[in-house]
């Protein structure tokens, strides 16, 4: 924090805390929106005839 401080992108503690809150909510944002078109694109793709548990079978032969 020092540093940024030193060279002048920020005036204060305070400045670059608020920046780096602005830049996380953004960034959440994004991964949120991300995650939602991954769902989207779940619940609207094929459909499997294979059952939950049938899934849960194979993988636990897998391993």
């Amino acid at each position: 924090m020092a540093s940024q401080i030193k060279t002048g992108d920020f005036q204060n503690a305070s400045e670059l805390v608020r920046d780096a809150l602005r830049l996380h909510e953004v960034y959440r944002h994004r991964v949120i929106e991300e995650l939602r078109s991954e769902i989207a694109k779940g619940w609207d793709g094929e459909t499997s005839k294979r059952s939950a548990s049938d899934i849960a079978k194979a993988k636990a032969q897998k391993v």
